[in-house]
């Protein structure tokens, strides 16, 4: 069926190392991500914050990431062939180009959620209240589902499996592929809008400083004004990474995709897919590296483990004992409140 189709042969060196790569992502990944959800959600102070909602619907991309588009792709790499399936083949495609689009636009989510704190504060409890927070959540996985609609009904482009990079891909089909679309709405647009949000937000920043450099702080309520200011800043500084380090992992790959869609260089297309797969384990060690409030989410997470196997380990916990880390979570909301002029680093 395939005879008279160019066999492109990756290096079976490039093909291993993919492999072992993509291997330890997912046990990183999987670990990491999973560790990173059950810290936000446990956490009183964060799980109160619009921001922690749109910040575990990227930890839940990255965890569907690690947990099946990569094992499905290390497969792929292992044997030099597609042995899964024709069903699947379609479906793979759709997974990852729709994974991909639904962290940007998490992202362009979180963005605009520290742009409106910061700039337009006093619209922040009417535009993120838990249903609105919803309905963005809903558009964000949605839409980037949506758009993949197309190709895989046969309409613009078809799914389908590469047999020269033995990849399942959007195909052309009467001459004409969605994929430079897709490329333009789900990754392009999305970065645009993450790239002008947080020029704006910087021009902001930077207006404020310079107020608050000509105005002295003389009562509490504007201590604790400039301190809040501060948090959010850092808060925006972590997030801001967090895509930098996307786009950084992602474009490589995009772009050899778009541009480089005859695979005419094999070598490069393995390196940018490494990079790519290490987006999706990268994020929480940004975020117990650089932000305080996370660490601490960690560490109590930790903690209440720690706690529970040493319990069950040396003796049937006490009624009290099943408190304890209930009782931690409130003292530890308590001491967050009670020290807003605290730094997050």
């Amino acid at each position: 069926m395939y005879d008279d189709v160019e066999k492109i042969k990756y290096p079976r060196e490039a093909t291993i190392t993919a492999s072992v790569c993509g291997i330890l992502f997912c046990i990183i990944g999987v670990i990491g991500n999973f560790i990173t959800v059950l810290a936000l959600v446990r956490c009183p102070k964060l799980r109160s914050q619009a921001t922690t909602a749109f910040v575990l619907s990227l930890c839940f991309s990255d965890l569907l990431f690690c947990s099946v588009n990569l094992p499905l792709t290390v497969s792929r790499y292992v044997h030099e062939a597609w042995i899964l399936g024709n069903v699947l083949c379609k479906l793979f495609p759709v997974l990852f180009y729709g994974n991909v689009a639904a962290s940007l636009l998490s992202m362009v989510a979180i963005t605009l959620n520290r742009y409106i704190l910061i700039s337009c504060n006093r619209y922040y409890n009417q535009l993120y209240s838990t249903a609105s927070i919803c309905l963005q959540l809903f558009f964000c996985w949605g839409f980037s589902f949506v758009i993949m609609l197309p190709p895989l009904i046969g309409i613009w482009g078809r799914m389908g499996l590469n047999p020269s990079t033995f990849s399942c891909t959007i195909l052309e089909k009467d001459g004409k592929s969605p994929k430079k679309m897709i490329f333009l709405l789900g990754f392009v647009l999305p970065c645009v809008v993450i790239i002008l949000s947080y020029s704006c937000i910087y021009w902001r920043v930077r207006q404020s400083r310079l107020k608050l450099k000509t105005h002295e702080l003389k009562t509490l309520k504007d201590r604790r004004k400039a301190s809040r200011e501060k948090e959010d800043n850092r808060l925006t500084k972590l997030m801001l990474v967090i895509f930098i380090c996307f786009l950084v992992c992602f474009l490589p790959l995009m772009l050899m995709n778009v541009f480089d869609d005859d695979v005419r260089y094999p070598i490069l297309h393995v390196i940018a897919s490494i990079f790519a797969w290490a987006s999706s384990v990268i994020n929480p060690f940004i975020y117990a590296a650089s932000n305080r409030q996370y660490r601490a989410a960690y560490k109590k997470l930790f903690n209440c483990f720690t706690s529970s196997r040493l319990f069950s380990d040396e003796k049937p916990p006490s009624a009290n004992s099943h408190k304890n880390c209930t009782t931690d979570n409130r003292v530890g909301n308590s001491n967050n409140i009670n020290q807003q002029n605290t730094d997050l680093t």
